[in-house]
């Protein structure tokens, strides 16, 4: 018979499973929804910004821009969530958190309106610590992309 993660190459992953693989809430949940799971390998992350993000209300009045830290972190929870299923992790009493965040380079600006599809893919892991290389899209064009490490902490 076939394992798990054979069985789940290109699964898609839905909101409520989301809510169950990481902590974050609004206003701080920054994917939607994610497709193209290869457990250990890579997923993509989507995220429908809006108008009404709270961080719009002052980045900036007039010329509405997601901020460069949220599309990295939106990267972060995508590659949580990859961490998340991939170990089939039981989440209660831990969080994935960053170890590393590296060669960060903005390139295109986010805007309410645009569908970010963020691409992580996995770089080497070990255990409950993994590395990733994550590029976050807006209409085919690089908005931002980076290399970055998470690992698994138990909860104080």
């Amino acid at each position: 018979m076939e394992n798990e993660a054979e069985e789940d190459v290109g699964a898609s992953i839905d909101m409520q499973e989301i809510l169950k693989r990481i902590p974050h809430r609004f206003p701080f949940l920054l994917i939607d929804r994610a497709e193209a799971y290869r457990a250990h390998t890579s997923m993509v992350g989507i995220k429908c910004v809006t108008a009404n993000e709270p961080f719009f209300q002052g980045h900036f009045p007039g010329n509405p821009v997601m901020p460069g830290v949220l599309i990295i972190e939106a990267l972060g929870q995508t590659g949580g969530v990859l961490m998340s299923k991939s170990l089939n992790a039981d989440v209660s009493g831990k969080t994935i958190f960053f170890a590393s965040v590296e060669n960060c380079r903005f390139r295109h600006p986010v805007r309410p309106g645009d569908v970010l599809r963020m691409h992580v893919d996995v770089l080497k892991y070990r255990g409950d610590l993994y590395k990733f290389a994550g590029k976050a899209y807006v209409d085919g064009k690089i908005a931002a992309e980076c290399e970055f490490a998470a690992m698994v902490v138990e909860n104080r």
